[in-house]
């Protein structure tokens, strides 16, 4: 049940945002023991930027240093594209550099590495953004603020958001049409899920499963938890950043924007935590869904396209993956993820961030405005490996090939429904995304497991979330 030709960079998108950074947890308390910057004959002059090695293709790292160096000539550049398994490995790889004393200037980092980064190794971007306010007026009213707000970390802004992927549903339009069954509304149900899964799974043989899921932070069982009301940690906003919502928003957006998220106390035991894991349970018991697995979801697309799975959780870094994989924008589709309590989505993002032992800060920050503009977000995505942080850049001439046919759901996901969020990433995330893997594939083992499992979660979450980073 693999599929070898999703490419790696598209399958590594659909675990960025659920990997997280476990590697660099242990390691970024002792930031002052690794960084070793002060040893001669570590830097030749360039500005280096480390991004994942599988992110962006060579041609697309090739025009993007051109294209820089054309308006900066007289900043040498050098992208590092570091070859790593997944965001976990390229993030350990990234402090092994740190503590030879070859730190990057710049690393592109997704949510779960963006408050630690902050809290440890990254610099605030404020006053450049103060600086350059007229020149970045046109990018912010491009970028939905709740991108924004995730990069945001008590009160600053550490990076500006490049791409992100929410958590929609991909449905497999020849299982629908197997089933009988119609495309669903906008504002279907968790009971019209339901009843969809139900007319897939009698239509299907003993080899079909009507809904997967990867056991991971992102679109694991997450979407589930902020769709019910709920979310795996406390969270609330931290005060400050109105320098810059006045600065970028019209009230409307601005309203209820803070300096960034906090994710605080543990809730796995609340009451909507566990009734959203015992509906999970009963379509497990229903054979509605397998047991959630581990991974990246390098085995979903083969078992998709060819109609083994009927409905899974991704975003848009999935229509690029699907086209490449051979399946026709026809056989697919997207939708909202069902309505429950609410219809709040989760999302990942990714961004920039520069590094406080770089001296090269002020070239740095030109490199961040470069990446930002749309005419280089357009050469750096240009097969729907990702979602744009750009509104602009979603449009019908972009996924005229590729599919699928709603795809305005994307960036609908943000604007339709403006209290989504990021997926609970504080500083410990690394603890806390091993305790949630662990105990979700417990909690769903048997129909009796949920509760005890969701009190062994809690108390070691708990631990997790009291550990100094």
């Amino acid at each position: 049940m693999t599929d070898s030709h999703l490419p790696r960079r598209s399958l590594l998108r659909y675990g960025a945002y659920g990997a997280g950074a476990a590697a660099l947890a242990g390691t970024a308390a002792s930031w002052d023991r690794l960084t070793g910057a002060d040893i001669p004959g570590r830097d030749d002059g360039s500005l280096v930027v480390a991004t994942l090695g599988s992110a962006f293709d060579p041609a697309t790292v090739d025009a993007l240093t051109k294209g820089f160096h054309r308006l900066h000539p007289d900043i040498p550049l050098r992208v590092n594209a570091v070859q790593a398994v997944d965001w976990s490995d390229f993030f350990a790889k990234i402090l092994t550099q740190i503590a030879a004393g070859t730190a990057p200037d710049l690393v592109y980092v997704a949510t779960e590495g963006v408050q630690l980064f902050a809290r440890r190794l990254g610099v605030p971007l404020d006053r450049w953004v103060r600086r350059d306010a007229a020149e970045l007026r046109e990018y912010f009213a491009d970028v939905h603020p709740s991108l924004v707000e995730s990069m945001m970390y008590e009160g600053h802004l550490y990076q500006l958001p490049m791409e992100f992927n929410a958590a929609d549903i991909y449905l497999n339009k020849q299982v629908l049409k197997r089933a009988g069954a119609g495309f669903p509304a906008a504002d279907w149900s968790r009971d019209d899920f339901t009843a969809l899964l139900r007319e897939m799974k009698r239509a299907g043989d003993a080899h079909f499963t009507p809904y997967f899921w990867t056991n991971r932070l992102w679109g694991g069982v997450v979407p589930w938890l902020f769709a019910n009301g709920t979310n795996l940690l406390k969270e609330s906003k931290a005060p400050g950043g109105s320098w810059l919502w006045d600065t970028f928003y019209p009230a409307a957006d601005r309203q209820g924007r803070g300096g960034g998220f906090r994710w605080t106390t543990p809730q796995a035991t609340a009451d909507r935590v566990e009734e959203a894991y015992d509906y999970l349970a009963s379509l497990v018991q229903e054979n509605l869904c397998t047991r959630p697995e581990g991974g990246n979801g390098s085995n979903l697309v083969g078992v998709f396209s060819t109609g083994r799975v009927g409905v899974t959780p991704a975003g848009g870094f999935w229509a690029g993956g699907l086209h490449l994989a051979g399946m026709r924008a026809a056989d697919y589709d997207v939708q909202y993820f069902p309505r429950w309590r609410t219809q709040r989505h989760q999302f990942g993002a990714a961004g920039y961030a520069l590094l406080r032992t770089s001296k090269k800060q002020e070239a740095a920050w030109e490199f961040i405005k470069y990446a930002a503009r749309k005419d280089t977000m357009t050469r750096l995505f240009q097969s729907n490996q990702t979602t744009p942080a750009r509104r602009s850049m979603l449009n019908a001439a972009r996924y005229a090939a590729s599919g699928p046919a709603h795809w305005q759901v994307f960036y609908d996901t943000l604007d339709r429904f403006p209290d989504t969020g990021p997926i609970p990433a504080p500083p410990q995330v690394a603890e806390v995304t091993d305790v949630l893997l662990k105990y979700t594939g417990t909690a769903l083992a048997s129909p009796r497991a949920v509760g005890p499992a969701l009190r062994r979660m809690q108390g070691d979450l708990e631990q997790a979330m009291e550990r100094e980073v």
